[in-house]
């Protein structure tokens, strides 16, 4: 997984706090596709985690995920109505019309 500029930016904003902890990208059964993004605070990584460490900035991804998110581009984007952050995942097989889940 590869994390942009926009997307270190608010990791790190979201990670300098007075308590810190890490960030787990994972996966859930949800929607109408099958799976959903979904990111958590933890406290330190799980046994099987992997690390994504970029520009100073280090994402875990929870080991169930992994085939579900490997080579994805992780994005921060913000328009007139919401800010999220975006997953490009090019193992996507079918996607809801929301966009909010996925099937790979």
């Amino acid at each position: 997984m590869t994390v942009t500029p926009a997307a270190t930016l608010q990791l790190k904003n979201l990670l300098a706090q007075p308590d810190p902890k890490m960030i787990r990208v994972g996966v859930r059964n949800r929607g109408c596709s099958g799976l959903a993004y979904h990111l958590e605070y933890v406290d330190k990584a799980g046994m099987f985690d992997e690390s994504v460490e970029q520009d100073g900035v280090k994402v875990l991804i929870d080991s169930k995920a992994l085939f579900s998110i490997i080579g994805s581009e992780m994005d921060w984007v913000e328009d007139k109505l919401n800010q999220r952050f975006v997953f490009r995942n090019p193992n996507i097989k079918e996607q809801c019309g929301c966009g909010e889940s996925f099937m790979v």
